[in-house]
């Protein structure tokens, strides 16, 4: 008696522009996202490999923990580095923050 009847509406067809134009702001949100971070992080992960990969022996580093040392010994997952005289530490190369000028340590 209050209930009006519900009928059935014919099925919209799903417009190409209006969906491409709702993914627009998606799609433009992920291209910001690669400009502003996922690509400078990219850059500054493969400056890092190169950094790590050019160590030598007799090079001063800061390590990711803070400690300041000369390169002695080079391995290919650890470098020995020396924080003063008689004391050496052994570390993943992974754990160089920096490579610093020479005659930095004295």
């Amino acid at each position: 008696m209050f209930i009006s009847n519900a009928y059935a509406q014919a099925a919209a067809g799903g417009d190409a522009p209006s969906t491409l134009v709702s993914l627009l702001p998606l799609l433009l949100m992920f291209v910001v996202l690669w400009f502003v971070m996922i690509r400078p992080q990219m850059k500054r992960q493969k400056e890092h490999k190169a950094m790590i990969d050019a160590l030598a022996k007799g090079d001063e580093v800061l390590t990711a923990g803070g400690l300041l040392g000369k390169v002695t010994k080079l391995g290919d997952p650890y470098i020995a580095i020396e924080l003063a005289d008689g004391v050496e530490v052994q570390l993943q190369r992974t754990a160089v923050a920096q490579v610093l000028p020479k005659g930095t340590i004295k």
